[in-house]
């Protein structure tokens, strides 16, 4: 199987980015025997958190970038010691930190901006990987552009409630964009209804996701629960909880298995 790179992203906050990320990359990871790497991509490095990252000396996410800014382009071997592993995920990956905002302020000003996490992500550093996973920043900005540009499809988790719609116009318009600029394959593999309760205005919701997405909804949807945030806290994979939240996380694994 080839490596399939997923940005997971969505302008908004707060739609369960990277807790999407964290426990798709773990089903995948521990109930079907995949190879995964997760990358933090986000200055609020919610995802490194997660993963119970702590501060070790090798380079993060970061340095990465501004290793590109100092006009030293990153090699494999500088790539590969940025990469960590999650025992209790199965899971490796590249944390990130609070200055990354401050990177992406500086790669404005940088020759092909765009395509510097592709050129971080050479085949020599993901090519082991059946899945590469980036859990992008809520904006949609030159982060983003690197992402998108990076990957071969984006998922795109959206909120079932009042409002959840806005914004998702403009992120469609950028993949576009990038489509037809900075990378012609990029697809979306899908969208997944999040934090899905018994109201009726998550009922409207997934109505109006289905009629403007239709095959692209995923089947499978996230529901709204405590144990979501107890897992963030603690680090444990949902799918290793017995709670009903690993199950949908573990159907939307065999969803994006079978849509690559």
């Amino acid at each position: 199987m080839e490596t399939t790179i997923i940005a997971i992203s969505n302008q908004k906050g707060g739609v369960g980015k990277s807790t999407t990320a964290y426990n798709l990359g773990a089903c995948l990871a521990l109930n079907h025997d995949k190879k995964v790497l997760l990358i933090d991509f986000d200055p609020q490095a919610n995802l490194s958190e997660y993963l119970k990252y702590e501060p070790d000396g090798n380079p993060t996410m970061t340095q990465l970038i501004m290793s590109f800014y100092a006009g030293n382009p990153v090699t494999a071997d500088t790539a590969q010691r940025a990469i960590r592993h999650s025992e209790t995920a199965g899971v490796d990956y590249i944390p990130a930190d609070i200055n990354l905002a401050n990177a992406e302020t500086l790669m404005v000003t940088m020759i092909s901006k765009e395509h510097i996490l592709r050129r971080i992500l050479t085949e020599d550093v993901i090519g082991a990987y059946d899945f590469v996973l980036i859990d992008c920043l809520p904006s949609l900005g030159t982060l983003l552009i690197n992402a998108l540009t990076a990957a071969d499809r984006v998922l795109i988790p959206v909120q079932t409630q009042k409002f959840s719609m806005d914004g998702l116009q403009s992120l469609e318009a950028l993949t576009q964009l990038v489509k037809a600029n900075t990378n012609p394959k990029l697809n979306l593999i899908g969208v997944l209804p999040t934090m899905v309760d018994r109201t009726k205005v998550s009922r409207t919701a997934i109505e109006t996701l289905n009629e403007k997405y239709g095959e692209m909804l995923f089947r499978t949807s996230i529901s709204k629960s405590i144990e979501a945030a107890k897992s963030s806290e603690n680090g444990t994979p949902l799918c290793l909880t017995g709670h009903k939240l690993g199950q949908e996380y573990d159907e939307l694994a065999q969803e994006v298995l079978s849509r690559c």
